[in-house]
């Protein structure tokens, strides 16, 4: 591994499971889901009815009201996460050179409900009557944006747009930037909150949703009667920093990013590549930059969407790059929980992935019975106990953009 060495000290989260880390860490481990009927907007003429939603959240707890007022959800989801992140973290940003502290948040999506809302106000009253801060509540850079304003981190500042692996991809440049001494700390990670009339619609639209309407068997990662995935929302924000100076500040270091991989498909524009060619280099790559020979590696949190073709296709990208090996390894998906966070999603499943090699613990693929003949690896019917020292986490996006990050177990 090339550069310095890039531990986790903290973690912030916004789940349909729960509103921090360990609330979400605790409805994990008991295999809980958050699907239920969407409450966000009336669903009588969808054919989708189900989607996992943040549940009780205010974001006045993480910030005042006047910043909460010009941001929207996903964005508030973001500093939320992010503010969690930095006390989990212990660290004090006035202790800090700002300009050395950086932020790659990521969003794949932005603000549907903002461009719902004004595109309404425009039809119906005219051009003028457009607020003025649709396009600074919209855009999904804000993301990041609002973390940098509300934290005060003065450093390289980026939202990685990569559809689905925008969190991944965010936390694996942010990783990066640490590593090649661009900055010393980053608080990285993915938020989305997609769950409108138009996203639904639009996903139903390309029937990539599931019409379930039975919330304990709607996201079936891996399972023979997937038909799609559920729409969640959230965030998740990870404090990564340069590993000694975590250790000069006497910092709890959780875990170590050891290595990030990325590639495309240069296949199609939703579905992955049928061969898992690229997936399958993204993986290889991530391996290669840690050091880790593929055989070494025990464990993959999975993209595993519930879809029919991402998961085929991703079963068939493990084996093409573990061969044998890939009878071997364990393989989950926290979607089966969750739903697909979109672009929030890499970011959970990472923090997922560092409990998990705390703890020895790797949660069950929640509602898998019965897989194709094809998929016939370890998805994990069951929780597994016991040492796991490396975790790799996949994120596959629209756009055919494949990331992973291999997380090694702190050991000094």
């Amino acid at each position: 591994m090339s550069g310095r060495r890039v531990v986790v000290t903290g973690m912030g989260a916004v789940t349909p499971i729960g509103n921090d880390v360990e609330t979400f860490w605790a409805a994990v481990k008991e295999g809980k889901t958050g699907f239920s009927p969407i409450t966000a907007f009336d669903t009588s003429e969808y054919k989708v009815k189900l989607a996992a939603e943040v549940k009780d959240y205010d974001p006045e707890q993480s910030m005042d009201k006047k910043s909460a007022k010009r941001m929207e959800r996903f964005a508030r989801f973001a500093v939320t996460a992010a503010g969690e992140a930095i006390r989990n973290a212990g660290l004090d940003l006035e202790k800090e050179d700002p300009y050395r502290c950086g932020c790659a948040v990521g969003s794949g999506v932005g603000s549907l409900q903002a461009i719902e809302r004004e595109y309404g106000r425009l039809l119906e009253k005219g051009p003028a009557k457009v607020g003025p801060l649709l396009v600074p509540l919209m855009i999904s850079n804000m993301a990041a944006g609002n973390v940098s304003i509300i934290y005060g981190l003065k450093g390289k500042n980026i939202n990685v747009v990569t559809a689905c692996a925008s969190g991944t991809h965010s936390i694996g440049e942010a990783f990066r930037s640490v590593q090649y001494g661009e900055a010393d700390v980053m608080l990285a990670g993915g938020t989305e909150a997609a769950i409108s009339p138009l996203g639904i619609a639009g996903f139903t639209a390309l029937t990539a949703l599931s019409t379930s309407e039975d919330p304990a068997a709607c996201s079936l990662p891996f399972d023979a009667r997937r038909n799609g995935f559920v729409m969640g929302e959230g965030a998740g924000v990870v404090v990564l920093e340069e590993m000694e100076h975590a250790k000069a500040r006497g910092a709890n270091i959780l875990a170590e990013v050891a290595g990030y991989g990325s590639s495309a498909d240069a296949f199609h524009i939703t579905s992955p590549a049928e061969d898992g060619e690229g997936a399958a280099m993204a993986m290889l790559a991530a391996l290669k930059d840690a050091g880790l020979a593929p055989e070494e590696l025990g464990y993959i949190n999975a993209h595993g969407t519930g879809t029919h073709y991402n998961d085929l296709f991703e079963t068939r990208a493990i084996k093409r790059a573990f061969g044998e090996h890939a009878y071997k390894l364990r393989i989950n998906s926290t979607k089966s929980m969750v739903g697909h966070l979109l672009g929030a999603a890499g970011a959970v499943e990472f923090i997922t992935c560092v409990k998990e090699l705390q703890e020895g613990f790797l949660h069950a693929t929640v509602g898998l019975e019965e897989t194709e003949e094809e998929m016939d690896l370890d998805y994990c019917r069951e929780a597994y106990h016991g040492d796991v020292r490396y975790a790799l986490s996949n994120s596959l996006g629209f756009g055919g953009h494949n990331a992973s990050l291999l997380v090694r177990k702190y050991e000094g």
